[in-house]
């Protein structure tokens, strides 16, 4: 039996599409009918984690992601029935990775992630060496430890062997790429996310690329997402044998469109392992707030926003570690206490809109009282407060916004947060349950290219949250808590 948001083959809309998403915990991959829905038996999934310890690192092996692509595309392209009708390849993959790679096309290191924190000292040291403020207007970017220029000063500095290896400086989905198809394609938001692109022109930072140690040829060329290399699929896919191949993007530009936030007035909350608040603009935000990012995503957009570390990390977190309740809906929909732990939910580092990678997680207001579902509890409103003081930021630099879109596993496995989140932000959330999302939108973004008549299917939506004024002032008390044990935090 398929679902409303699926298709049976024998039903499928030609073109089709195989669109992989490489994500924290899982990477995913199925066959997507030019409409936008995902073909009903041609998807598959292989969970993973990164590797991490005390020190910052987080990281992830760059041939174990390669070989789950490839089990990946054997398991969605095994039905005879397709035949040569998937005439494209598309992947996303989470943002701000980096592998070294040696003349040979070999890994050298493993695959940093955006939460590998270990370049800290380097993003203070830099700080006082470069313009912050001017960097950002150029890249849309700042000095922090998801980014390129910080960690190849730290590898510098601790691993000068494996620099010395370096031929080249990829993204996790360009390595994939390379070994599957020899062309290591990088789209245009994959290289913004180094924190090295000029926001403007689409070409590298000059200033950036120096500071760096780098030549801009050990780096990927930006590639415009529309503009696919020609089919290059190995004859063990024989179902790909017409497919052409897209340059990779990264998660969150896929996610706004698949989650229909395809304009500047509907603003994206993901709730995945990670999170952000994104808003997709004609052009770069001018003026560019300090606490946020503007990435180049194509030849005429960009994103506004910004990222937030820990947001299904802190759930996974919490329901390891703790002993909940076996249902949570009643300590989400409980009214607000002001019993509640005050939670800062920095278990991997801060990104938008301090940007304090080194920050941890901080409790207060615990008490012989508080139980697991309390901090539970907190945990939540903490997460939610964090996306709030991103909404602060954004909504003046985004005034067309109109509607909040969440959507994300942690939307989807728990919707009732989403009345926490539409409190503290004080505006409406509509969820958006379209499955896999992300995923969606890495084949819509290939399909305007191959099928650019066809009429796509409609998203899928839930229920939308409205915010309760009877608990506006006790929220905005306990943001202002908030923010005073953030500022002792980053002061430290």
């Amino acid at each position: 039996m398929t679902r409303t948001d699926d298709v049976a083959l024998d039903e499928a809309l030609d073109p089709l599409v195989v669109a992989l998403d490489i994500g924290s915990t899982a990477s995913r991959g199925g066959v997507h009918d030019a409409s936008g829905r995902r073909v009903h038996g041609l998807q598959h999934k292989i969970e993973h984690a990164f590797t991490v310890a005390p020190d910052g690192t987080s990281v992830i092996d760059p041939d174990q992601v390669t070989a789950e692509v490839e089990q990946i595309l054997e398991a969605v392209t095994a039905d005879r029935q397709l035949g040569t009708r998937i005439a494209g390849v598309a992947m996303d993959t989470f943002a701000a990775s980096l592998i070294a790679v040696d003349a040979t096309g070999r890994a050298v290191t493993p695959c940093l992630t955006y939460a590998d924190s270990r370049s800290a000292a380097a993003v203070t040291a830099l700080r006082a060496e470069l313009d912050e403020h001017a960097i950002q207007q150029r890249t849309g970017t700042r000095l922090h430890t998801s980014y390129h220029l910080p960690r190849l000063r730290w590898l510098t500095a601790t691993q000068p062997d494996v620099v010395a290896k370096a031929v080249h400086w990829w993204s996790l989905g360009e390595y994939i790429l390379a070994k599957l198809i020899g062309q290591p394609l990088a789209g245009t938001s994959t290289m913004a996310w180094t924190g090295l692109l000029d926001r403007r022109t689409g070409e590298l930072d000059t200033e950036l690329l120096k500071a760096a140690g780098l030549h801009a040829d050990q780096l990927g060329a930006p590639l415009d997402p529309s503009r696919p290399a020609p089919s290059a699929a190995p004859a063990r896919w024989p179902a790909l044998a017409r497919a052409a191949w897209f340059p990779v993007i990264t998660d969150g530009f896929a996610s706004n469109i698949g989650s229909g936030a395809t304009d500047a007035t509907v603003l994206t909350a993901a709730t995945a392992t990670s999170g952000a608040l994104r808003v997709l603009l004609d052009g770069p935000a001018d003026p560019l707030p300090f606490g946020l990012w503007n990435y180049r995503v194509d030849a005429r957009r960009s994103l506004l926003g910004g990222a937030i570390n820990d947001v299904g990390r802190a759930v996974s977190w919490a329901e390891s570690t703790l002993r909940l309740s076996p249902e949570l809906g009643a300590v989400l929909t409980a009214p607000p206490s002001d019993a509640t732990p005050l939670v800062l939910p920095y278990l991997t580092g801060e990104r938008a809109p301090g940007w304090a990678g080194g920050a941890r997680a901080q409790i207060g207001g615990v008490s012989a009282a508080t139980d697991a579902d309390a901090l539970f509890r907190g945990l939540i409103e903490g997460v939610a407060m964090t996306y709030a003081r991103v909404a602060d930021e954004l909504y003046p630099a985004a005034q067309q916004v109109v509607q909040v879109a969440a959507a994300g596993r942690v939307s989807n496995d728990q919707p009732d947060w989403l009345q926490v989140l539409a409190d503290v932000l004080g505006r409406p959330v509509t969820h958006v349950t379209r499955r896999r999302a992300t995923q969606c939108g890495t084949a819509l973004l290939a399909l305007d290219v191959l099928a650019p008549d066809v009429p796509r299917a409609a998203r899928a939506v839930g229920a939308t949250y409205e915010p309760a004024t009877a608990y506006a002032d006790h929220y905005a008390s306990r943001r202002a808590q908030f923010a005073e044990v953030y500022d002792a935090l980053v002061r430290g």
